[in-house]
């Protein structure tokens, strides 16, 4: 008879025994331990409630009865812990959740890549640049919970303290979010507020235009007239739920604040709702892997070109042993060039597998591009094609799209060619403010949306 062994113990610390992709290389261990120690006092930034009730409606989107809409930036920094800028993402992703709950007729979770998004992956852990006018060679930007972006040796050395600070931004970021959710946040369901720019464009079709136009209507008819019924209140658009999610990278800080609250028999990793582990560090024998399968948090998985159907169920059996709903979210990040051929004999293994997991597609990672002149880039129209490609797979096997994941933010940046208002390629220099991958802006952020909604309504 043959012996299934179990797999060794877990624990917060567990992780450090494995092979640690993308892992910061501290010279002072001490202030690492302190400022570890510091976190780990720090009370926690969200709830294990919180994350039970986000874990029952993926649980709804992966039966087909609710739609999770995911997107931030790709990379918070310190410096954006703003009003505005914080105001500006929540408003655009709750336009869009409205555009999307017309469109299919279902319910929408949002969930925002931000108060923790942080720490980026890097292909190099160096690389080579001009600094005191001599080529040297620095530690790569890890995002500002690791070291700074400036191309100069002590904003590149990483520093520990920055985790804290890390929290802290989290924090301030989270409490501004309940306060305006609290409070109504008014322009985030009065359409007439909403930018619509883009429907005015000379390059969009009559039909696509008119189509614009009819929705914005409806919506703000539909709108008013609940508004009329309630008297002036609409408490179920005025209070809506919002979740964070951002890529557990660095164990350090996520361990730190795993803990096992009262009267739960779980661990959860409370700087978050939905953790993810990214394409570089889905190792099954890696750090990140036996990290997260100890949690008991929804845990997002990115699955790149790549990733064939054994290796991801090989992750599902590993990260949810017990097969709960609610527990998986597989993030495809494949690209409009690999999508059509790559995606469906993973989703066909999974479907046979009975494995329940969340497909949710990532159409931005697989589809950087850089122009003539260097500058990295996205075509918004290779982002819809992978979009429109990964929800016909899904209706030909039988299976729900139930969720997106982009890299957007509520500000007029030039980051993303294409779209109807979006910037042509000569037009990015005008104002391109990521430090890391480009984003959708407010503009092409809602058409997405728009164009969403009907290819889902349609597929249905």
């Amino acid at each position: 008879m043959t012996t299934v062994s179990k797999p060794p113990a877990w624990t917060t610390t567990s992780w450090r025994e494995r092979l640690h992709a993308q892992q910061t290389r501290y010279a002072d261990r001490d202030a690492v331990e302190r400022a570890a120690a510091k976190l780990s006092s720090l009370p926690p930034l969200v709830t294990s409630y919180e994350i039970e009730k986000l874990k029952t409606e993926i649980a709804q989107a992966q039966a087909g009865e609710r739609f999770i809409l995911q997107g931030g930036d790709c990379a918070e920094t310190l410096d954006e812990c703003r009003p505005e800028i914080i105001t500006s993402k929540l408003k655009i992703l709750l336009q869009m959740s409205l555009v999307l709950i017309y469109g299919i007729k279902k319910p929408v979770t949002r969930i925002g890549r931000m108060a923790g998004q942080y720490a980026k992956p890097r292909s190099s852990q160096t690389e080579k640049g001009n600094y005191d006018g001599a080529e040297v060679e620095l530690p790569s930007y890890f995002g500002d919970l690791v070291n700074g972006a400036d191309f100069t040796p002590a904003a590149r050395t990483p520093d520990p303290h920055l985790m804290v600070r890390g929290y802290q931004h989290a924090a301030m970021t989270l409490n501004f979010i309940r306060s305006l959710l609290d409070g109504g946040f008014a322009d985030a369901h009065h359409p007439d507020h909403w930018n619509l720019r883009f429907v005015s464009e000379a390059d969009l079709s009559p039909e696509r235009r008119a189509r614009y136009e009819r929705l914005s209507q409806t919506l703000s008819d539909g709108l008013a007239f609940m508004e009329a019924l309630g008297d002036g209140r609409i408490d179920s658009l005025q209070r809506v739920e919002f979740f964070t999610s951002h890529e557990g990278l660095n164990l350090i800080y996520e361990s730190a604040q795993t803990k096992k609250p009262p009267r739960r028999d779980a661990w959860y990793d409370l700087t978050t709702h939905l953790p993810w582990i990214g394409e570089r560090t889905r190792q099954i024998d890696g750090a990140h892997v036996e990290f997260f399968r100890g949690i008991a948090n929804p845990i997002g998985v990115k699955i790149g070109p790549t990733a064939v159907a054994d290796e991801v169920l090989e992750l599902l059996r590993v990260l949810n042993p017990q097969g709960q709903r609610g527990k998986i979210v597989l993030i495809v990040r494949m690209g409009a060039a690999n999508v059509g051929t790559a995606l469906r004999p993973i989703v066909e293994a999974v479907a046979a597998s009975g494995e329940p997991v969340l497909w949710m597609s990532d159409p931005m990672h697989g589809n950087g591009i850089k122009t003539d002149d260097g500058v990295k880039t996205r075509d918004f129209n290779d982002i819809l094609a992978e979009l429109e490609q990964s929800i016909d797979i899904h209706r030909k096997v039988g299976t729900w799209l139930g969720g997106v994941h982009f890299e957007l933010t509520g500000d007029d940046v030039t980051e993303c060619v294409g779209g109807a208002a979006g910037p042509k390629p000569h037009q990015l220099h005008e104002n391109y403010a990521s430090p890391c991958d480009p984003r959708l802006n407010y503009q092409q952020s809602l058409e997405l949306a728009f164009l969403l909604g009907d290819k889902l309504r349609l597929s249905d």
